[in-house]
């Protein structure tokens, strides 16, 4: 795919029409072709029987009408001559005794070929088979069009591109189909699906159209570029909205503004190498296109290609929800989580859980879902062993933060010192205390796991893991310290989806502000692993973000490299349509570069995870969404980040 990152840049256009004027038409067309071939467009559709009009009625049984819409089809093939633009007309054509509505593809002055409808509408307004025959009705049959030789025939066809996107046409009343021509034609490869339209208003019609729409590019993981026509076709008994959409495997990119009295061009980049990967990773959609074939068109390559310019909306926090969904995702994803450690309970028949309270945000976390867990299966907060275990670099402030929730939420609270038993393993493995090297770190996270797993086997209980799955990205964890437990409830939770979690659990504390006011002071605590010594004032001096580069950034390149495969370069690139001017390309480029070193190196502590909850689209668990050999060279993506 010779795609710019995978991307093409489409267009649905909603013309001025005057029905059954098609010398008006065809120059209506041809002005927003000449804005989407200036705007860097590809392909642009345009809708139902445009070049006549859609609403011409018993004139399609005129020859001169028809002459008329294939001198139009002449018209704009000769404008298109040094144009490397696709467009995508309608107009009726005549093949023998039969008068089908086609849509012509038209590239460079050649008629690519014509596409004719399957399913006519032919109930309360519409009367099409008064005039159209369906390509049912339709044996393969060459004619002479508009000074051109092409094939009109009811078998699937796709056109590419030269750089390699496929893509099939369906008109208007095809994707409201039981079985959709779309249907066959992405099995057989199509990325992108054209519909031109001709689909009236009425009251509640329009959003179950966008639904219909939305629904048939998420089942066929493919872009769906819709256009129908709009204010000069409404006469008589019906009214056109102008309706132009453009979806992405079911998500909305844009749409247009429906009853304008003037022309509309919308435009959107389609990631096709996103779509592609979605298909390659579903076994569903893989077993469903066995056998399906369809006739290949390839249209020419550009004679002028335009520079890449990004026009895409590119989320710079992927596992954040939209603001008008947060609270409601923010209380599912606690309930997947609440809801997966009672069933471990429940099946083991366990009523004590052991937690390592830090006083950061991990650990808080994991501790309000086992308060969710023990208050939905009725048993006693007490259960909750809670453990702060103060250290080298432990601070007041995250000290006393671990402390006061425990006790806010009425779990049981230990506090047991690390400091004398590091101390002490120090002396026996020979370690010098004033090296704060990784020995110097790991030591304490180990005998922090040590702790809280004997005290588990005192109390009957289980060892609840606090790490999150950006934690496990980065492989920023101490391998056999709190990289395990025997139920990690964060494991698909990453960094910046806990500050909202607990964030939206702090503003549900309305009847107990103390709560409220901990958490809100922990979200503000710089995240750390508290290992070294605080500086002289008592504050924290090892921050994280410090060390492996800000959670977001990495988050980001997570997203988008585990659910799309997305390599260096265009992670690149997206970062800096994302973030914009917060980052400069010098700082993108080394995080990106530790994230992709990182991720590589530390596979062997994901290979051996404990069990945790799937939360979202991403995650690490061995056992279901990510499996890498430990020993996985990162060589080549190295290469590209240096290159970058």
């Amino acid at each position: 795919m010779d795609m710019k990152y995978g991307l093409i840049k489409v267009a649905a256009a909603v013309p001025a029409v005057k029905v059954a004027d098609t010398v008006y038409n065809v120059s209506e067309v041809e002005k927003l072709i000449a804005i989407a071939e200036g705007q860097g467009v590809e392909i642009i559709v345009f809708p139902e029987l445009c070049l006549t009009g859609y609403s011409c009625q018993d004139l399609f049984r005129e020859q001169l009408l028809l002459d008329g819409a294939e001198e139009a089809l002449v018209v704009l093939l000769d404008f298109t001559r040094k144009l490397d633009i696709i467009s995508i007309v309608g107009l009726p054509v005549q093949v023998g005794g039969l008068l089908l509505n086609c849509a012509a593809v038209i590239q460079r002055g050649s008629l690519l070929g014509l596409v004719p409808k399957t399913y006519l509408p032919n109930y309360g307004e519409f009367y099409e088979k008064r005039w159209f025959a369906s390509s049912q009705d339709l044996n393969p049959t060459e004619i002479y069009f508009a000074g051109t030789p092409v094939t009109v025939s009811a078998e699937p066809r796709l056109f590419q591109t030269a750089e390699g996107a496929k893509f099939g046409i369906e008109i208007c009343e095809d994707v409201w189909a039981p079985i959709p021509p779309s249907n066959h034609l992405t099995m057989a490869g199509a990325d992108l699906i054209f519909n031109l339209s001709a689909s009236d208003e009425l009251i509640g019609k329009h959003q179950y159209l966008r639904s219909l729409v939305a629904q048939q590019s998420a089942r066929t993981m493919s872009g769906y570029i819709y256009s129908s026509c709009g204010f000069g076709e409404s006469t008589q008994d019906v009214v056109y909205g102008g309706n132009a959409m453009i979806f992405e495997n079911g998500r909305l990119l844009v749409e247009g503004d429906r009853f304008s009295l003037q022309p509309q061009l919308q435009t959107a980049q389609i990631d096709i190498e996103r779509l592609r990967t979605e298909r390659r990773t579903n076994s569903t959609f893989i077993n469903a296109q066995r056998g399906a074939v369809a006739k290949l068109i390839t249209a020419k390559p550009a004679e002028s290609p335009k520079p890449f310019k990004m026009e895409r909306n590119v989320k710079s926090h992927p596992f954040i929800p939209e603001d008008d969904k947060m609270q409601a995702t923010c209380e599912e994803i606690l309930n997947i989580q609440t809801n997966a450690l009672a069933k471990r309970l429940h099946h083991i028949g366990c009523r004590n859980v052991v937690i390592g309270i830090s006083g950061g945000l991990d650990s808080t976390l994991a501790l309000l879902v086992c308060v969710r867990a023990f208050d939905k299966l009725d048993i006693d907060r007490r259960g909750i062993v809670g453990i702060t275990m103060p250290g080298f670099g432990t601070t007041d402030r995250t000290h006393n933060n671990a402390v006061d929730l425990m006790q806010e939420l009425g779990i049981t609270a230990r506090e047991i010192s690390i400091a004398k038993a590091v101390t002490q393993h120090f002396e026996d493995i020979g370690h010098n205390p004033d090296n704060h090297d990784v020995t110097y770190e790991n030591s304490q996270a180990r005998e922090r796991t040590q702790i809280l797993m004997d005290v588990a086997n005192q109390t009957g209980g289980i060892v609840i893991g606090t790490g999150d799955l950006s934690e496990l990205a980065l492989g920023w964890a101490t391998y056999n310290g709190d990289h395990m437990s025997m139920y990690a409830v964060n494991a698909g939770v990453p960094k910046t989806l806990i500050q909202y979690l607990i964030r939206y659990e702090a503003e549900k504390q309305a009847t107990q502000p103390a709560i409220r006011q901990l958490l809100l002071d922990i979200l503000d605590t710089p995240i750390s692993p508290e290992l070294t010594p605080a500086d002289e004032q008592g504050n924290i001096k090892q921050k994280t973000e410090d060390l492996v580069g800000p959670y977001e950034l990495h988050d980001f390149f997570l997203y988008n490299f585990l659910r799309f495969g997305f390599r260096p370069a265009k992670l690149m690139m997206m970062a800096q349509t994302a973030f914009g001017t917060a980052y400069d390309d010098a700082t993108l480029k080394k995080w990106l570069t530790t994230f992709c070193r990182r991720f590589f190196q530390q596979q062997f502590k994901r290979s051996c995870l404990p069990d945790g909850p799937k939360v979202g689209s991403v995650s690490l668990s061995p056992r279901g969404d990510w499996r890498m050999p430990s020993d996985a060279s990162a060589a080549i993506w190295l290469k590209e980040c240096e290159a970058l």
